[in-house]
């Protein structure tokens, strides 16, 4: 979980300059993301019940004010933003969210704050960090999820993420994407993720023969074992197990060429009535592999993915970014807008509808708040926190996976398309577009 001091020094500077000048009125900040990386067709909207929590929970202890104290850039501020505002800290703002699992695409906002303007100015880093890394892993996750289809995959990449926090949020965000579970005991503990993991080659290469590996584990394990058997020399482990009469649950393939192997494997098992014994397939595995050994037809019932998921690896950062829409000054609500070539942004609070035709999807509509909407869309954005306070019980999280899942799968099959995938049409609503050329008129008249 992030602490009062995971943001940049920027934003620290910036709210000691609101507080010292009073500008104090609500604010409104969206998160969304420019646009999407090569080969993603769309995102997958995650992270958001932890950022609600940090939220609740932000507070300054002594200790980070005396340390805050001691930077050269702050040493200007008066006693008071740390004695008073600091200390005082809580965010005691709003919060309006695309419910996690919710396909998303560029410049529709996952999130909206309205606060004063210093408490929504601070939480930009942690927000983005949190809501921007989850997105990535979900939606790399649910590509390979969609590449198995229907086979389980589990999550394999504690080992490879980018720390042990970064390894615990990248495991939920996969569960709550598709995969059927996590190797990593702590998000099991957290998030109540499915936990589940085979053994290693150390645990082979430990003990007397590779046999006697097997017994001592299916001894302690019994019918829920599942060997490793590409130690040595696959097949012919996979022949003294059938010999020596042990029935798993599933022997692992962790190297080789997994499409023949597969297949010679499965021949094997049958042939020694291990029929029920399930065959899992790991190394380095991403959508693409996947979808080869599917499409060719390889017996594999489960796949064990990691660092490409829990690193999501060709798209490792999104261009995500938190912007200022709205200031209120004497009452009256503002909107904002950003004018720099290729970094545009729309004015005021937004909301996205999402058109249907029967089951599927077939466009967003992106429009002001507050407008009444296109009469078939379904607006997307639900206020989750008020006055500081979730407004409801977080979801399980398996409710949202199920809810992810039924929510790709009414996506357009060609925005799902692994390679090459169709653009998702996004509409700005003609409102909102009048909202912005009046604005952008406005701001180039008072620079003349």
């Amino acid at each position: 979980m992030p602490t009062a001091l995971s943001l940049d020094l920027y934003q620290l500077t910036m709210a000691g300059g609101y507080y010292v000048h009073a500008c104090t009125g609500r604010a409104t900040f969206e998160l969304s993301v420019r646009e999407l990386p090569r080969e993603r067709g769309y995102l997958v909207a995650a992270g958001l019940e932890p950022a609600l929590e940090f939220l609740e929970q932000l507070r300054f202890s002594t200790d980070d004010i005396a340390r805050l104290r001691t930077i050269p850039a702050l040493g200007r501020l008066p006693a008071a933003f740390f004695d008073d505002y600091l200390a005082d800290f809580r965010f005691t703002g709003e919060v309006w969210a695309l419910p996690e699992g919710t396909p998303v695409f560029p410049r529709e906002p996952l999130l909206r704050v309205t606060a004063p303007l210093p408490e929504a100015q601070i939480v930009e880093t942690p927000l983005l960090s949190m809501m921007l890394f989850q997105t990535s892993v979900a939606s790399k996750a649910a590509r390979v999820v969609q590449a198995a289809r229907g086979r389980s995959v589990v999550e394999f990449g504690a080992r490879r993420a980018h720390g042990t926090e970064a390894a615990v949020l990248a495991a939920r965000a996969a569960y709550l994407a598709g995969c059927t579970g996590t190797s990593l005991v702590d998000a099991w503990r957290r998030f109540g993720v499915p936990v589940s993991g085979t053994m290693a080659h150390s645990w082979i290469m430990s003990q007397p023969t590779e046999m006697e590996a097997f017994r001592r584990y299916m001894d302690l394990y019994g019918s829920d074992a599942v060997l490793l058997v590409d130690t040595f020399d696959t097949l012919q482990a996979v022949r003294q197990i059938a010999a020596a009469g042990l029935k798993p649950a599933g022997v692992r393939l962790d190297s080789g060429d997994l499409a023949t192997l597969s297949r010679a494997v499965r021949q094997v098992l049958d042939e020694a009535g291990l029929d029920a014994t399930r065959i899992l397939a790991s190394g380095d595995l991403d959508e693409h592999r996947v979808t080869a050994l599917v499409d060719g037809g390889a017996p594999i019932d489960a796949f064990g993915v990691g660092t490409s998921v829990t690193t999501s690896i060709d798209a490792p950062a999104l261009a995500g970014v938190y912007k200022l829409v709205e200031t209120e000054r004497d009452g009256q609500r503002s909107p904002t807008l950003k004018l720099s070539p290729h970094k545009t942004t729309m004015p005021g609070r937004k909301q996205v509808w999402r058109m249907g035709s029967g089951a599927d999807v077939i466009r967003d509509v992106l429009g002001a708040d507050g407008d009444p909407g296109p009469e078939e869309g379904t607006p997307l954005l639900e206020c989750v926190m008020r006055n500081g306070r979730r407004t409801r019980t977080a979801p399980s999280l398996a409710g949202l996976r199920e809810r992810a899942g039924a929510a790709v799968g009414r996506l357009p099959a060609g925005v799902r398309r692994l390679r090459d995938p169709a653009v998702y049409p996004v509409h700005v609503s003609d409102g909102l577009r009048r909202l912005a050329d009046a604005e952008a008129r406005r701001v180039r008249s008072s620079l003349q």
